[in-house]
């Protein structure tokens, strides 16, 4: 009953919205019947009242008859003719009247918008306008006056697109020709664009860095203020860089700082206060950007300031000892004594092909980093009208200038007649360096295959007599050997137990050709430096690897020279390093050869750093730590020295002492002598 109900009460109100729709619509119609009624009408009842008017005689049916409605026509077309007479003449004064004024609306405006266009012309490129150029060359001729601002400006805008155009185009092989092309435009007037256009060049290409100083280097031997400018704008770059934690840009401005300092133009000292910077708050993104700022000044620094540069690396290991950083960071720290190792080989100071300033041409400049007064002077970027007489004479004072720098007036007309034979002689030169020139292989697969070809021989032999003629035979050039003893340390490590193997190869190797001692004592330097990156187990093996060729007489004593036991020159793990080798040697040995050997004057030179006796503190560090682990015989001598020591320092406390208590006494008798006299 309740569905019933319910669809009964849908079914009437839809009933109902139908019934309203039908009544809304019903009303509209009516309205609109309405309307056309009274419309209809009306027309009638004025069409009536005209023909009264006109004074027709109705019909029967209310209409005039025919010869009055023709009648009536024509009157009425002669009106409408009349009319339009009397209103053709005022329309078109009011349509000539109507088309002055839009003219004059449009004149006006036209004449606005040039005024607009002209004053952002005159802004330059900052005012937002692009001026197409066959439009600035009418410009250009349309200017008599050539020392007016307009001219002015124009001059200005051709210098900064010159500048930026030459300095785009340079590199190695086309940078003196491009030093000429600079020196014919305007530098002293244009020294800001210029310095900021090879700034902005290098942020864009710092693989061009190199290329960049030369050409620095070049104008600042004739131009110096030019080179003073670009060091005071790199280094404020750098500051601002530094605070902001920019890594990228701090990157790019020390390399170029680093060039500058490679071309002369600045003094060493600022590459100094750099490093120093970056490495007085230690962390990794500091040390990555000191690290590749010393490869690229350190051969350089070496050559001008040994002692600062001894300092730098120093600091560097002691980071690298302390492992305070990320593991990360610790190679890039141990890739950049690598290259120090070779000499930068990789990272030379300054290539041949850019060396464009004799040394007693050069002039360099020094600048200090943390110099408060250093302005960038942006002012010198901006244009800046100069009165008509200043800039005649300026433009006549820089030709000269020009001149002179280029050598126009010294070389004449017969520099045409020698271009020709220079050319010749140029061609022959070019042709003999293409007939003599070496290729070099910078992919290393030669490298890679001797290293294919030595595993494959040490794991294919069953003797390692065996391997060792098998390693003699190949065709290993010089320089190569160190590969071969690398190989054998790999092997040695990545074994789970140590494998006499590889050590008796080695051992072998050193009896036969002795230039393997001196690989093998070179990369015991370079396994102690890096022991803290090893595992245990590969830290172990390698221990024993080099406690053999000790225990062997394959190497001599002197590889553990550097070696200095104290708690500040040591980590862990190159402590468990000592260990393992001297414990393997005693077992080997017995105590007691060892104490022999160690005793030996050939032997006793290379090992003061394993019983230091220059201080207290770091004979008890040495001695704890032979007892240690189990070696407290060898260190018997050093126990005596450390008594003597502590002897003679409680000898003069004594000393001191007794020369301090009679003096205290001869003060207490003649005060109470005193004091009895008064009495």
């Amino acid at each position: 009953p309740g569905f019933c109900a319910g669809r009964s009460r849908a079914v009437s109100a839809r009933g109902r919205r139908r019934g309203r729709r039908r009544g809304r619509g019903a009303l509209a119609m009516a309205k609109k019947k309405k309307k056309d009624a009274s419309s209809s009408s009306s027309s009638s009842s004025s069409s009536s009242s005209d023909d009264a008017k006109e004074g027709g005689v109705p019909t029967p049916t209310g209409e005039p008859k025919p010869e009055a409605k023709a009648e009536v026509k024509e009157e009425k077309e002669e009106g409408d003719k009349a009319e339009a007479s009397r209103r053709e003449p005022r329309e078109q004064q009011r349509r000539q009247g109507r088309n002055e004024k839009e003219d004059a609306e449009l004149e006006e405006y036209r004449k606005r918008k040039i005024a607009q266009i002209e004053s952002l012309e005159k802004l330059g490129r900052s005012g937002g306008v692009y001026i197409p150029p066959f439009k600035l060359a009418r410009l250009q001729t349309e200017i008599e006056d050539k020392t007016s601002p307009e001219f002015q400006r124009q001059a200005w805008e051709a210098l900064r697109k010159s500048i930026n155009g030459l300095v785009n185009k340079v590199n190695v092989a086309n940078i003196k020709n491009l030093v000429e092309e600079l020196f014919q435009e305007n530098l002293v007037r244009g020294q800001g664009l210029f310095v900021r256009a090879i700034i902005r060049a290098q942020m864009a290409s710092p693989g061009f860095t190199h290329v960049f100083a030369a050409l620095i280097s070049v104008i600042n031997s004739k131009l110096p203020q030019i080179g003073d400018l670009l060091i005071r704008r790199v280094i404020l770059q750098f500051r601002r860089a530094y605070k902001r934690n920019d890594k990228i840009v701090t990157t790019a401005a020390i390399k170029f700082m680093a060039h500058l300092v490679n071309q002369k133009v600045v003094s060493e000292l600022l590459a100094l206060h750099v490093a120093t910077l970056l490495l007085e708050r230690v962390t990794d993104d500091s040390i990555e950007v000191c690290v590749s700022f010393m490869q690229e000044v350190g051969q350089m620094l070496e050559e001008l300031s040994p002692a600062g540069s001894m300092v730098i690396y120093e600091r560097f290991r002691n980071i690298l000892h302390e492992g305070e950083i990320d593991r990360r960071v610790q190679y890039v720290i141990e890739g950049l004594f690598e290259v120090r190792r070779k000499k930068y080989a990789d990272f030379p100071g300054m290539v041949e092909e850019l060396e464009l300033v004799e040394e007693e041409d050069q002039i360099t400049h020094e600048v200090d980093l943390l110099d408060d007064t250093i302005k960038g002077e942006e002012s010198l970027n901006i244009f800046k009208a100069q009165p008509p007489e200043e800039y005649a004479a300026d433009e006549a004072k820089w030709k000269h200038i020009s001149a002179e720098i280029l050598g126009i007036e010294e070389e004449g007309a017969g520099s045409d007649d020698s271009s020709t034979d220079s050319e010749e002689e140029e061609a022959e030169q070019a042709a003999d360096a293409k007939a003599t020139q070496k290729i070099l292989d910078f992919t290393e697969q030669d490298l890679t295959n001797l290293r294919r070809s030595i595993y494959l021989v040490i794991q294919s032999s069953l003797h390692f007599e065996e391997c060792v003629h098998k390693i003699l035979k190949l065709n290993i050039a010089e320089g190569q050997e160190k590969e071969v003893c690398t190989m054998l340390i790999d092997c040695c490590a990545m074994d789970k137990m140590f494998n006499r193997f590889f050590a008796l190869q080695a051992a072998r190797l050193c009896r036969l050709v002795p230039l393997y001692q001196e690989q093998f004592a070179a990369l015991f330097d370079q396994q102690f430096n890096t022991v803290h990156r090893l595992e245990t187990n590969k830290l172990r093996n390698i221990g024993k690897f080099f406690a053999h060729l000790l225990y062997t007489d394959a190497v001599p004593w002197s590889i553990v020279s550097q070696v200095r036991i104290t708690e500040e020159t040591t980590t862990s793990s190159s402590r468990i390093f000592i260990k393992v080798i001297f414990q393997e040697i005693s077992e080997q040995w017995g105590i007691r050869k060892l104490c022999n050997r160690l005793k030996d004057a050939d032997t006793e030179p290379h090992i003061q750093g394993l019983f230091p006796t220059d201080h207290v503190k770091n004979m008890r560090f040495a001695i704890n730590f032979f007892t240690a682990i189990g070696l407290g015989v060898l260190t018997e001598d050093l126990r005596r020295k450390l008594g003597l020591s502590l002897l003679v320092k409680k000898n003069e406390a004594l000393e001191k002492a007794s020369e301090s208590s009679p003096s205290s006494d001869s003060d207490s008798d003649s005060s109470s002598s005193s004091s009895s006299s008064s009495s």
